[in-house]
């Protein structure tokens, strides 16, 4: 059975400042989301799953409808701050979306194989599709999830601070927590983030961080299912907590309930947090489509 691959769409950008998900960086005009799309088809994904917000369906089918229905199958789910959830009648009330382990769970009834999560407005590299499309075809189980992992010096910006999952692993290269990191940035051979507390931390450039590409079992559906009616009740006066994927992945760590293969990646990340990123990547497209890595007459000719 062939894996599918679910994009996370549902973003506000709103440090972007619009709509990144459709904002053409190719050549061609492509948006970035569609490289993901063309890296995952030639790596052997059956079917993809966009996760969007109804206000955005319109411009969101507008710009993708009809590119590569023939070449894999597509479908679609919704995410609302009250996207029906089993278990829960009564949800908070709130404006903010409740988060990236929330966006997956509403994807629960279009899957029923292994998976990759991918975020819309990151691009992950021809290789790390294929490595993870390998390994949900032949090793991804109930309790053996995977995660690619990347250099933090290749995804930093050079117009801002970032929010980094920084991986901690065992001896076997398995994940054994997340930490969160906020505002980023590099400083000369490091780099540094706020704990929040006032205080400057620093981290080695080398260090492998998360960027939202993982590999699941769909058996993950039920689990997020039930932290989610948890967490959505103890954070009911809270409206801009947000219920992440690594909260979900930290728990079933401690708990010894499953084991996460962390797979690294050396290629370059891309990404288009801040509206000036956009230059950089245009160009790096640019020059990924003239050395062959993408065909010079587009991605869907």
């Amino acid at each position: 059975m062939k894996p599918t691959l679910l994009i996370l769409a549902a973003g506000m950008g709103s440090r972007y400042g619009g709509l990144k998900q459709v904002d053409p960086v190719g050549p061609k005009q492509e948006a970035l989301i569609e490289f993901s799309i063309y890296d995952a088809i030639r790596a052997g994904f059956g079917k993809v799953v966009f996760v969007i917000r109804p206000e955005i369906e319109e411009v969101f089918k507008e710009k993708f409808s009809n590119k590569f229905e023939h070449m894999i199958k597509v479908d679609y789910a919704y995410q609302e701050t009250t996207s029906p959830i089993e278990g829960i009648t009564n949800f908070p009330t709130r404006e903010k979306p409740w988060g990236t382990a929330h966006a997956v769970l509403v994807a629960k009834d279009k899957i029923n194989e292994p998976f990759a999560v991918i975020n819309a407005d990151d691009y992950y590299g021809i290789k790390g599709f294929k490595k993870m499309a390998d390994f949900l075809r032949e090793k991804c189980s109930t309790t053996l999830y995977s995660m690619v992992g990347y250099e933090l010096t290749s995804t930093l910006s050079d117009y801002g601070t970032v929010n980094r999952g920084i991986c901690e692993m065992d001896s076997q290269n398995n994940l054994t927590n997340v930490v969160e990191r906020h505002k980023v940035k590099r400083e000369g051979n490091i780099a540094t983030y706020d704990d929040g507390q006032g205080r400057v931390g620093e981290i080695p450039i080398d260090t492998l961080v998360s960027m939202n590409f993982w590999g699941f079992h769909p058996g993950i559906f039920e689990i997020i299912r039930q932290e989610f009616i948890a967490f959505a009740e103890a954070n009911r006066e809270q409206p801009r907590a947000e219920f992440y994927i690594p909260l979900v992945i930290n728990k079933l760590i401690e708990g010894d309930e499953i084991h996460i293969e962390v797979l690294p990646n050396n290629e370059q990340w891309y990404g288009v947090t801040y509206r000036e990123d956009k230059p950089r990547v245009e160009a790096a497209f640019k020059e990924l489509v003239e050395s062959g890595s993408y065909p010079q007459e587009g991605l869907w000719s």
